[in-house]
């Protein structure tokens, strides 16, 4: 069984173990067009990656000026989001879903550790749509920490897909492994409305969701494809050490650990406010999301891709058929209209729906919109 990647790229080991294989060199690497018509023709998305191209002087002048607005959000939305956590799971691992929820379990770990004195254990796994999580990773992980219970860390939610294959794939380890893994979601952001475990459920601008690689350690989304991944081994990333001159990880990460101490009193009331609110879920996302497949004529939700965080995935990786958006003014969008720009992609005003904005994949098959 392989360790896992210390460091990964840019991660500092102290902060996470990812428990992958690096495939540099291995995988292959596919254009955006001509991959988006193979996922829909039925080849899995984690086969492959898509090119991934260096964001233009203008889009990262857009990122530094949402780092100069969002980092006290961010910081807020951690600390309470740890409190939270810790107040419910004396003895918790934290384990991040590559590659999104890395930063966010990153930074959580940080202020435990730094602000309440805690060390907690963060590990980085993949989790893959249609798949499930890397069952070799949880192993090693139990095997570690035979006793802990398992938080999994993501940065935000955007239907609740990743909610619901979470607990798909707690119910598959345990029938296979006879353990009682429980599906705990912890995210900064919940506008799904999916999970327990939230600092905010308003669909808010991360400023870490706007870059790929050079914000998440330098690596790639996870890749399982069985040609390079063995049985026994972890899922796989590429680790993109060519992009380190621009990478902006620990920028990023240090930014928003500054500002933990100097909001130590508006951290404290946002948890007690979590904390004697009613969080169960209602799952009102993807009710909305069907409402926008009803209104758009799109019959495959996994072609709706709401929130900040989901479209921006869409607009770097995906083929885009439109964008909606609450405003076309809003702050919060800049980098959307931005990048919609960039590739012109058409930006829809719509209203009627609780995101600021959502990614409409264009069909490739030729059917719907």
């Amino acid at each position: 069984m392989n360790i896992g990647l210390q460091p990964p790229g840019s991660f500092r080991p102290d902060d996470v173990v990812l428990l992958l294989k690096d495939v540099t060199g291995l995988v292959e690497e596919r254009d955006v067009a001509v991959r988006e018509k193979e996922i829909q023709a039925g080849r899995h998305y984690s086969e492959n990656l898509p090119i991934e191209q260096v964001p233009s002087e203008a889009y990262l002048k857009v990122f530094h000026d949402l780092m100069e607005t969002g980092c006290r959000r961010v910081a807020l939305y951690t600390g309470a989001l740890t409190r939270l956590v810790l107040s419910q799971y004396p003895n918790p691992v934290f384990i991040s879903l590559v590659r999104a929820g890395v930063p966010c379990g990153v930074l959580m770990r940080r202020y435990a550790r730094r602000e309440l004195g805690r060390d907690i254990p963060h590990y980085g796994i993949s989790i893959i749509r249609g798949k499930g999580f890397d069952q070799n990773a949880l192993r090693e992980i139990l095997k570690r920490h035979p006793n802990s219970q398992l938080i999994f860390v993501d940065g935000w939610t955007g239907k609740g897909m990743i909610a619901t294959q979470l607990q798909e794939s707690c119910e598959a380890f345990n029938r296979e492994n006879h353990t009682d893994v429980k599906p705990i979601l912890a995210v900064l952001a919940d506008p799904a409305h999916c999970t327990e475990l939230y600092a905010t459920r308003e669909d808010f601008i991360n400023p870490s969701c706007c870059l790929n690689s050079t914000i998440c350690g330098l690596i790639s989304r996870t890749v399982h494809n069985p040609c390079i991944i063995g049985a026994d081994e972890f899922h796989g990333v590429r680790v993109y050490r060519e992009f380190t001159g621009i990478d902006l990880t620990q920028f990023y990460l240090d930014s928003i650990t500054a500002q933990f101490v100097p909001l130590q009193q508006e951290i404290l009331s946002l948890y007690e406010r979590r904390s004697s609110e009613d969080r169960t879920p209602d799952w009102s996302g993807m009710r909305a999301v069907r409402q926008i497949g009803e209104t758009f004529g799109i019959h495959d939700i996994n072609r709706i891709k709401p929130s900040i965080g989901e479209t921006t995935r869409v607009l770097l990786r995906r083929v885009p058929d439109r964008v909606l958006v609450q405003s076309l003014n809003h702050p919060d969008l800049v980098h959307i209209c931005l990048l919609a720009q960039e590739k012109g992609v058409p930006v829809v005003e719509y209203r009627d729906m609780p995101y600021l904005c959502c990614g409409l994949i264009s069909n490739q098959k030729g059917a719907d919109i």
